[in-house]
């Protein structure tokens, strides 16, 4: 099984985001960490949060998970912390494909995040991928994603919100045509891969196709 290190929150994930257990072809297993909100996640990169992680991921080893991943990207910034207190393979984060993205595509990685400020070089440079070509777009001016998934103040409509990646995407393509490759930060983002991939006619990498790597490379049940 993999684990998956969940943040605190309560709104809907349809089939495709990391929360449902339906995305996946292969057992997970899933562990909240209380106290770990989007905000705080988000927006602080609070320290304290790591011994929550550890905690939780330490609970997950012990039911059974040979690997283990987390619901939201911006968790790069703990990837080496959390790698060094847990024993089986840690991932954090989807921005961990971007060296792959770029070597095989041999262009620059557009990247797509549910916050673009808050996004920084240190995310980047906590997972080692700051060297490589990437061009950041963000949902900050998004309403129905950011109302449902940042602030959860309202219910996702999955209808809006696949608008706004639509527009997203085009934007950050009409800006940027020289991109070779996609990789979705938000774990959140995969329900609307379809979408960004007929647009753009690119390589897109999430958190599903880097859990479907690791889970084929551990050769787990």
């Amino acid at each position: 099984m993999i684990g998956i290190l969940m943040l605190d929150t309560s709104f809907h994930r349809p089939k495709g985001d990391i929360g449902n257990p339906e995305t996946f072809s292969f057992p997970v297993l899933y562990k909240t960490v209380n106290g770990a909100t989007v905000a705080r996640v988000m927006d602080s990169g609070d320290d304290a949060l790591i011994d929550l992680f550890v905690k939780a991921g330490k609970e997950l080893e012990n039911e059974g998970a040979k690997a283990i991943t987390t619901s939201c990207g911006f968790l790069a910034i703990f990837q080496k912390e959390l790698q060094r207190a847990l024993a089986v393979p840690f991932f954090s984060s989807s921005l961990l494909q971007i060296p792959f993205a770029n070597r095989v595509t041999g262009g620059a990685v557009g990247v797509l995040t549910a916050k673009r400020l808050s996004l920084t070089t240190q995310h980047f440079k906590s997972v080692d991928v700051h060297h490589h070509p990437v061009v950041i777009e963000g949902m900050d001016d998004q309403p129905a994603f950011t109302s449902a998934i940042v602030n959860q103040t309202e219910a996702l409509n999955v209808n809006a919100v696949t608008k706004e990646i639509k527009q997203v995407t085009t934007r950050l393509l009409e800006n940027h045509p020289e991109l070779s490759a996609i990789v979705l930060e938000c774990t959140n983002m995969p329900p609307y891969k379809n979408t960004v991939q007929g647009i753009a006619d690119l390589p897109i990498f999430d958190i599903t196709t880097l859990m479907n790597y690791m889970y084929d490379a551990m050769g787990v049940p």
